[in-house]
């Protein structure tokens, strides 16, 4: 019925959809989109090192946004600049450093749009095999230090108090982020992949009741989006990544306006 490449899309999407809805949570309740898209920028250095020096690109990506992270969490106990501050510099920074490094890659055939937008439509088994075995190892994580995270969330000091070790979790959010972006770069792009998480868990917020729901319902809403981007995508001659992103925000604005009316007329049932 479908061709190959199709299939393949649509189990990578679908793949990386449950991952990034459970996680783009704490990205959402954290207040996480910036350091996202900081390290979904700084992806690309890792890209060029691994083309340079040819191993994989996506322990390429890992490396190198590891070391973001720690080198953020290190500046910021330092209190030398405001967080923010130190999030421009890094990631602009080594997006500037990716860009001299790819200059030097004459020799070498890459498609740099695909990387930045995404090209799910090329996706080959070794992606899926490290979407599956990286979003299988996102997601035993995450349920594994679910209680840790969600105490962490609601409150750094009660986290504390009740023994959780916030900087070691901190740590790990991160580090779960990276791996996250590492493997999505040819789903949605470096420029999109915060899109991907952020999206699908704010439309879930404003269904959802409890943390554990929120998460099922943004991995339903993002495999959703996958696949009104992909058919879109093939039916229109549109690039992909950005026609995922598109569903996934056309998802948030249609549903929206109806949560907000409906909680509306609960308040007034109520009064």
């Amino acid at each position: 019925m479908f061709d190959g490449f199709i299939i393949r899309a649509i189990i990578a999407g679908v793949g990386v959809a449950l991952v990034v809805g459970v996680l783009g949570c704490f990205v959402v309740w954290r207040r996480m989109a910036y350091f996202g898209d900081s390290l979904a920028h700084s992806s690309l250095l890792g890209i060029a090192l691994g083309l340079l020096y040819g191993f994989s690109v996506n322990i390429g990506i890992i490396i190198v946004c590891s070391v973001f992270a720690v080198l953020l969490v290190w500046l910021q106990h330092k209190h030398i600049l405001a967080t923010d501050t130190l999030l421009g510099i890094l990631a602009h920074a080594s997006l500037s450093l990716g860009m001299v490094a790819l200059s030097f890659l004459d020799y070498i055939q890459f498609d740099l749009h695909s990387y930045l937008f995404g090209d799910i439509l090329t996706i080959t088994n070794t992606d899926l095999l490290w979407i599956y075995l990286g979003g299988g190892a996102v997601l035993t994580l995450l349920i594994l230090n679910w209680s840790s995270l969600t105490l962490m969330t609601i409150h750094e000091d009660l986290a504390k108090a009740e023994g959780v070790r916030t900087f070691r979790t901190q740590l790990l959010l991160m580090f779960l982020m990276t791996i996250v972006v590492a493997f999505s770069v040819r789903i949605v792009g470096i420029l999109l992949i915060t899109s991907l998480l952020i999206i699908p868990a704010a439309t879930a917020r404003q269904l959802a009741k409890t943390p554990e729901s929120m998460a099922v319902t943004a991995s339903i809403l993002g495999v959703a989006a996958v696949l009104l981007g992909i058919f879109g995508s093939l039916q229109f001659d549109t690039p992909s990544g950005p026609s995922i992103v598109t569903a996934a925000s056309l998802l948030f604005l249609i549903l929206f306006p109806v949560l907000k009316l409906r909680s509306s007329l609960q308040k007034t049932g109520h009064t």
